[in-house]
């Protein structure tokens, strides 16, 4: 049972903005999801900290929430409180090559405030939807480059409501995961290291990158980015085109037919149109080619 106005005192408390019985739609990219119990806007690791703790000793179920990008939720939505990590926790601090961002800083600020310093190696990542801390955690790629290139530490919030502090060569780093996957740690900040670069050139990269990402991709409709993860010796995009599979609908989510390693909203899709989609795309996939594929995007519920 979800105490609102003591949860509320204890945000007033720490300056956190909270918004109960919050429709979670409009804060995913794929545009829809029901409800959450309520939606607290974090604005420091402290505060982050405090409220888990808060929620642990109350048995109250949470879940974190950056920019939605790589996340579904149900059509029943979330029977708990969403931390969102956003706008008000999204500070960049510069030291030299140096760049620390307090996780719910978008990737693309981060990338555009690098640009601006003259500082290179962040440039491939640039339009990725989602925010530093979500990046992290699923140790995001483009075009041959990954967070694991940049990254040199981090802060996290452990099991305990802890703040601890995490370098690189501990952070276990591999396609689409991090150490942080599928665990109750919690991002609070990513710093990253860059070289010395031309801010024209700089620029002119990322510029590139955001041409291919629109010729290729289906930005014009909502999505969860990329929503197969890649299989060893081959590609989801690949198998689902040569299954036939470009265009396959169920209610409002279509296999894209610009690039098939995406499900689109057409405009009306509902949680449970993508997650049959899915699993039809996964089901087809496998009795033609043996492989099998698995979702890029967390459920969340």
């Amino acid at each position: 049972m979800i105490n609102i106005s003591e949860l509320s005192a204890l945000c007033d408390k720490l300056g956190c903005r909270i918004t109960p019985e919050c429709s979670l739609s409009e804060y995913i990219t794929f545009r829809f999801g029901g409800p959450c119990r309520a939606l607290i806007s974090i604005n420091s690791a402290k505060s982050a900290a405090e409220l888990i703790r808060y929620m642990k000793s109350e048995g109250i179920k949470y879940g974190i929430l950056g920019r939605g990008s790589n996340v579904i939720v149900s059509d029943e939505g979330f029977d708990g409180v969403i931390l969102l990590f956003g706008s008000d926790f999204s500070r960049i601090d510069v030291n030299g090559n140096t760049i620390r961002c307090d996780a719910g800083t978008l990737l693309a600020s981060a990338c555009v405030r690098a640009q601006q310093l003259g500082l290179t190696g962040m440039e491939n990542l640039f339009g990725i939807p989602g925010t530093v801390g979500g990046a992290l955690y699923m140790n995001a790629g483009a075009y041959g480059s990954e967070m694991k290139d940049v990254v040199v530490s981090a802060e996290y919030i452990d099991e305990n409501c802890n703040i601890c502090s995490i370098g690189k060569n501990e952070m276990e780093l591999g396609y689409r995961r991090s150490i942080f996957s599928g665990t109750e740690k919690v991002i609070t900040s990513v710093t990253v290291e860059l070289r010395s670069g031309d801010p024209d050139g700089i620029k002119a990269a990322m510029s590139e990158c955001m041409a291919k990402r629109s010729s290729k991709q289906p930005l014009e409709y909502p999505s969860a980015g990329s929503t197969f993860k890649r299989p060893e010796g081959s590609y989801a995009s690949l198998l689902i085109e040569q299954c036939g599979l470009k265009g396959l609908t169920c209610g409002g989510a279509m296999v894209s037919e610009k690039h098939s390693g995406f499900v689109i909203n057409k405009g009306y899709a509902t949680c449970a149109d993508v997650l049959e989609l899915c699993e039809k795309v996964k089901t087809v996939v496998k009795e033609k080619t043996g492989y099998i594929l698995e979702l890029e995007p967390v459920i969340l519920q």
